[in-house]
């Protein structure tokens, strides 16, 4: 066989089906262990996520890194919202990623304690729309964990779209041990998606944590009276009724207003608000049921065995 031939030979055979296949089995499982080294180092995984949209999911994510931060914790915030990412606009964050050695990124540090990736930060227009399916937003979900150098973390709070989609499947598939933080409004329209939301988690053997009512009643602006706008209580009944923590009830509180605005979480605000309140006692409640669950206990007790 002459030398030509040899060389068509092997062109031929880099391009068949089955060497692709084994080049993108090697690559995922590379993948799959940088994703391991990432997550070790994190203490605590939680997710958090809704039935629908509307319910102020992505503003209890970042109130509750920022809390979490703010109480003396080393705290990741993953928005892994790709069409709509509103973590950055909550945050007033601009700018991209920055590459760091290799193929890692640094995540943009907001504060001392608070770390943030969002599908915006690597945009180089904030206003242009992504078009992407399952597989393209399987495959950036992996790279937001495995690509960013998140370093040891107390707290990795990852922001999830609405529904039940890609992003969610994806998310629990490549962190199983997360912890789900499952937010709702008190009317019954959103508490019937929460419960199909739930339904979900329990088909994906999910670990969760708690609910959170969000809008839980109104703050008057001028006599901080509470007004039962949206009523209260159904987040709680619908916590008792599956048998889980019930995290918090957090009120419509006009700060909130002036925070997005100011592209600043309600927390660290410098007055005090019934909001920012709430929000603080919300991140005490995770902390202790985290620390609490029977996910994290297993995980401690698997370390100390190794």
């Amino acid at each position: 066989m002459t030398k030509s031939s040899d060389t068509k030979n092997e062109s031929s055979c880099s391009s068949c089906p089955s060497q692709q296949k084994g080049r993108r089995s090697a690559a995922a499982a590379v993948q799959d262990q940088l994703i391991k080294s990432t997550l070790d180092n994190i203490r605590f995984k939680l997710f958090v996520m809704s039935g629908k949209g509307g319910v102020g999911k992505s503003s209890i994510a970042v109130n509750l890194a920022a809390a979490l931060s703010l109480k003396g914790y080393r705290v990741g915030l993953l928005d892994v919202d790709i069409h709509g990412p509103s973590v950055p606009h909550l945050l007033g964050l601009t700018g991209t990623l920055e590459s760091k050695r290799g193929s890692l990124v640094s995540p943009i540090q907001y504060s001392e304690r608070l770390f943030v990736v969002s599908m915006e930060s690597i945009l180089k227009d904030p206003d242009q729309a992504v078009l992407w399916r399952g597989p393209m937003k399987t495959a950036a979900i992996r790279q937001f964990i495995a690509d960013v150098d998140w370093g040891s973390l107390d707290f990795l709070v990852v922001d999830s779209p609405p529904g039940t989609g890609d992003e969610p499947m994806t998310v629990l598939k490549t962190i199983p041990e997360a912890l789900s933080i499952v937010v709702t409004t008190p009317q019954e329209i959103s508490l019937a998606d929460v419960r199909k939301a739930i339904n979900f988690l329990q088909y994906a053997h999910a670990n969760i944590l708690g609910i959170v009512e969000n809008m839980s009643g109104l703050i008057c602006p001028h006599c901080t009276g509470r007004i039962e706008l949206f009523k209260t209580g159904g987040g709680k009944a619908l916590a008792e009724k599956y048998g889980l923590e019930f995290l918090g009830a957090i009120p419509l509180d006009p700060a909130a207003v002036v925070a997005g605005d100011l592209g600043k979480p309600v927390v660290m605000l410098d007055e005090d608000t019934p909001a920012k309140q709430a929000l603080l006692d919300l991140a005490d409640s995770v902390i202790r049921t985290s620390e609490n669950s029977l996910e994290a206990t297993a995980g401690k007790l698997k370390k100390e065995d190794q």
